[in-house]
């Protein structure tokens, strides 16, 4: 998510007339596609198909190409404009009928963004490409997707725009997928440019993916940025300038999670070091909300055209975690179109409560959160920075585990059990952790199995938090505050038992702007539990 809305577009002007190439000697130019070659939306006296499957989606009618002779190099470029009027599907399939000999497949866009009075959206379209094995629900066919960051992009063997998959270009009915993600009351006029160029395929790279394991140092807190966006999506760094960010931000590992793409996967491998784990993932981002797919296999592609109303996000749950991967909703309260989560967080291993540098929709998912908790409904927190561009800052928040060692494996199960904190930075660090009187311990994301009259002893300690203060919140609310040293580092003791609080948690605040507002998050705990019962 991009904090200010939606992710960044290029300018796009409206669809102008445009030529196809002449053919080469020996071959006739096709005529007459400069014409309409695809309809939007079906309206009575209009082809169309409806696919279900894949939430609400049309496939309008489609473009073809001659097939090519074994000699020809050459290309051909077909033009299709239409206009998708409001209330348009989700998803519109172009389809393109691929010939055989192709060597790269390539397709622009535009659309027309007409000016309009404050508070009326304007025209958004969504541009990626299923190849000739179909549009299918969590088929095989994902090519790649770009969203509405890039204009234009192509496809070879050995070569793609970032976003997209390289490999042969296999004859058959691919589909541009078209998604409008807002459109105009005066509609949504588009044309799209398909060129294919015809010749020998060259070989297709094997992947190479980041290793799962880096050095370590055996059972420790690891600090990890898990929401990060390259030019492999919508942002605007490499993976090399969020490598040098990460380690320059004090992280042990951080996670790739591109919109609805798994492209950039097999490009992170040189980052990762001794000291960097890099785990693969992606941000499913439906129009019901983003849910990470953290630390999925390499290569794992989780699809997002379904809506809340649908009842599928379950199925793709399960495959996440058959993936070995972990489903965190993310920014659950963002106020962006599309961004707030409306799937609850019953198929859930974590959520991310704090997206970004602090605001107001941060503190709204917190309470929600703790809500929860008190409901005995927890869910695992988490804190990641969401960067996209500069000067977006790497690791602002980041999410502190206590793993056994720095891989991937011992990092999920660290973050699925809560055994976390969230840190503002590097510079902020803590301890909590609660005591019986005959040695009983539990830190953070366990539980003190007591009796509930048993008297204990909960202590946070905070160092680097300048002008904070603590504070103790369980299920009854803010329970103990005090302000830290100016230095910032300091420790806080407070007394009670399991039948006043059935669990507490802690918080390092910063000065309140807001009066009658808590003051933005320095770094928050994950609770320990109180009591015998689970």
């Amino acid at each position: 998510m991009d904090r200010v809305g939606r992710t960044d577009r290029a300018p796009a002007p409206a669809p102008t007339e445009r030529t196809e190439p002449a053919a080469p000697a020996g071959r006739t130019a096709p005529a007459g596609r400069t014409e309409p070659a695809g309809r939007g939306v079906p309206r009575p006296g209009r082809r169309g198909v409806l696919v279900t499957g894949a939430a609400a989606a049309f496939t309008v009618g489609g473009v073809s190409f001659a097939s090519a002779t074994p000699s020809y190099e050459g290309e051909e470029t077909r033009v299709v404009r239409d206009t998708l009027p409001p209330g348009s599907p989700d998803y519109v399939y172009l389809p393109v009928e691929v010939p055989r000999g192709v060597r790269e497949f390539h397709a622009s866009y535009t659309y027309v963004r007409p000016v309009l009075p404050s508070g009326t959206l304007g025209n958004a379209l969504d541009i990626g490409v299923f190849d000739e094995r179909g549009t299918d629900l969590g088929g095989k066919g994902f090519r790649g997707w770009s969203g509405g960051a890039r204009a234009e992009f192509f496809i070879r063997a050995d070569d793609a725009t970032p976003g997209y998959h390289p490999g042969p270009i296999r004859a058959g009915t691919w589909h541009i997928a078209l998604g409008p993600y807002t459109i105009a009351p005066q509609g949504l006029p588009y044309e799209v440019t398909i060129t294919l160029r015809y010749g020998p395929t060259p070989p297709t790279p094997e992947p190479v993916y980041p290793p799962e394991r880096a050095k370590g140092r055996g059972r420790a807190w690891y600090r990890g940025d898990c929401h990060l966006h390259s030019w492999f999506s919508d942002g605007r760094r490499t993976p090399a300038e969020i490598a040098a960010l990460a380690r320059a931000a004090g992280l042990d590992f951080i996670h790739t999670s591109e919109h609805n793409t798994h492209a950039g996967h097999a490009h992170w491998a040189p980052l990762a070091g001794d000291d960097l784990l890099i785990l693969t993932g992606e941000e499913v981002t439906t129009r019901n909300g983003h849910v990470l797919a953290l630390g999925t296999d390499p290569g794992t592609f989780i699809d997002w055209r379904y809506r809340a109303r649908e009842n599928r996000f379950g199925r793709f749950a399960r495959e996440i975690r058959r993936a070995n991967g972990l489903v965190v909703p993310a920014h659950p309260h963002a106020t962006c179109i599309g961004c707030t989560w409306k799937f609850g967080l019953g198929d859930a291993d974590a959520v991310e409560v704090w997206n970004g540098p602090y605001t107001p929709d941060d503190e709204v998912s917190l309470q929600a959160w703790d809500s929860a908790i008190a409901r005995g409904r927890w869910t695992p927190a988490m804190g990641n920075s969401d960067a996209h561009r500069h000067p977006d800052p790497v690791g602002t928040p980041q999410t502190v585990v206590l793993a056994d060692d720095l891989t991937r494996e011992a990092i999920l199960e660290g973050i699925r059990k809560g055994r976390s904190y969230v840190a503002e930075s590097k510079a902020v660090s803590l301890s909590f952790s609660v005591k019986g009187g005959r040695g009983e311990y539990a830190g953070i994301g366990e539980r003190l199995r007591v009796d509930d009259d048993t008297p204990v002893v909960v202590r946070l300690e905070v160092w680097g938090a300048p002008n904070c203060s603590v504070r103790l919140v369980t299920d009854q609310g803010v329970l103990h505050t005090a302000p830290l040293p100016p230095s910032g580092t300091g420790a806080v003791e407070w007394r009670t038992t399991p039948s006043y609080a059935t669990y507490v948690r802690g918080e390092v605040r910063r000065a309140v702007v807001t009066p009658g507002v808590p003051g933005p998050l320095a770094a928050f705990t994950n609770p320990v539990f109180l009591g015998r019962r689970d």
